[in-house]
């Protein structure tokens, strides 16, 4: 795959395959008042979580609980904490995690600042999941927005 790609362009980047579970994880908030809603597992025809399984088939599980052990949920909750307020995230987000089948440690794929809100989204389900209705949800959301521009005056 690499030599393919470098007759395209010298600047190639690769990225280790990591086998095992995939978790999702919203989170509400800004500063010290961050949230680290539940865990969603992700489970995948053929462990392959591409476009075709996420928008098109209803193969795919969203496991919530999510089924791990209670000590790895809370040791991936706590990494994905510190990078959403490292990165200075402000609001909400949704970070997407691997874990390794052999050795277990969580890697963190990405933070995604923009996640959906659709009836089959994760963070809503995830919020359900926490005793949070999609009515609440979306109150919180615009509180914490109305901290960075203010109550809207007539």
């Amino acid at each position: 795959a690499y030599a393919l790609a470098a007759q395209l362009d010298p600047a190639v980047l690769c990225e280790q395959f990591i086998s095992g579970d995939e978790v999702t994880i919203p989170l509400l908030g800004t500063g010290g008042q961050t949230e680290v809603l539940p865990l969603v597992r992700i489970v995948a025809p053929e462990g392959n979580y591409d476009y075709q399984n996420k928008y098109f088939t209803d193969t795919t599980q969203y496991l919530v609980p999510c089924g791990l052990p209670e000590g790895e949920e809370a040791a991936i909750q706590a990494l994905v904490r510190k990078a959403y307020l490292t990165l200075g995230c402000r609001g909400w987000a949704r970070a997407d995690v691997m874990i390794d089948a052999a050795t277990r440690k969580p890697y963190l794929l990405e933070i995604n600042t923009a996640p959906g809100m659709t009836s089959h989204s994760l963070v809503p389900m995830s919020a359900r999941a926490a005793g949070i209705s999609y009515e609440v949800l979306c109150v919180r959301l615009l509180q914490t927005a109305a901290l960075d521009y203010g109550t809207p005056t007539a």
